[in-house]
């Protein structure tokens, strides 16, 4: 993104987190391009799902941009520190990673077709980066809410490291761990790319497309 970081290699213990703060910080009310709450309320039925793959601004306009795919939001997860910044994520001191979140219609797009969206447009492999984008809160994750999700997650995840073997590539190196508090970003981070059509977007594949369903192929 467009702001000076500290790139940190490694995730905080809990002596070492950044205290954040009890209260959420301000962010926006409504999705900017569906015009629904960015918050819920929801329709009954719909599903949440939790992706970090590098810069958030453009991984969540691949989401948004899903059929089947009602409000996404960006923000910070799988770290310690409660309610934290933009600014304080970009130290490395909260242990989260940027996310963003899903919410979907079942009914139309399914949860191993979002694992296909989050594989195919960002290099798992990568570690504590995501291509020029260094740092921990970079990291690839998938952050489950059932044992349904994560059992999915873990199934797709080997087809598409296989893949990625006969490819060549190494090991992927997302995280894959039970949804904890997702907490909103900033408003101006939210829906960015849809407000700034022009605006930075680091996102990169690796070029294997990664196999979901019976009988398909990489």
């Amino acid at each position: 993104m467009l702001f000076t970081k500290r790139l940190a290699a490694s995730l905080p213990g809990p002596n070492d987190a950044l205290p954040g703060r009890p209260d959420p910080i301000a962010t926006a009310k409504i999705h900017h391009v569906s015009g629904l709450p960015l918050k819920g309320p929801w329709a009954d039925g719909l599903e949440q799902a939790q992706f970090g793959m590098g810069c958030f601004w453009g991984a969540e306009r691949k989401f948004w941009q899903t059929p089947g795919v009602v409000v996404t939001a960006v923000g910070y997860g799988g770290g310690i520190t409660p309610n934290p910044t933009y600014q304080e994520t970009c130290t490395g001191q909260t242990g989260h990673t940027e996310l963003v979140l899903v919410v979907y219609d079942p009914a139309l797009v399914s949860y191993e077709a979002l694992l296909k969206v989050f594989y195919d447009n960002h290099d798992p492999t990568q570690g504590m980066r995501q291509g020029n984008d260094v740092g921990t809160q970079y990291r690839s994750a998938i952050y489950t809410v059932s044992d349904v999700q994560a059992e999915t997650a873990a199934a797709v995840t080997a087809r598409f490291e296989a893949a990625l073997r006969d490819r060549g590539l190494g090991p992927i190196t997302t995280e894959i761990a039970p949804a904890g508090p997702f907490f909103y970003a900033e408003d101006y981070h939210q829906q960015y790319l849809a407000k700034n059509p022009g605006g930075y977007c680091g996102l990169g594949g690796t070029g294997v497309s990664c196999p979901i369903g019976i009988g398909v192929n990489a």
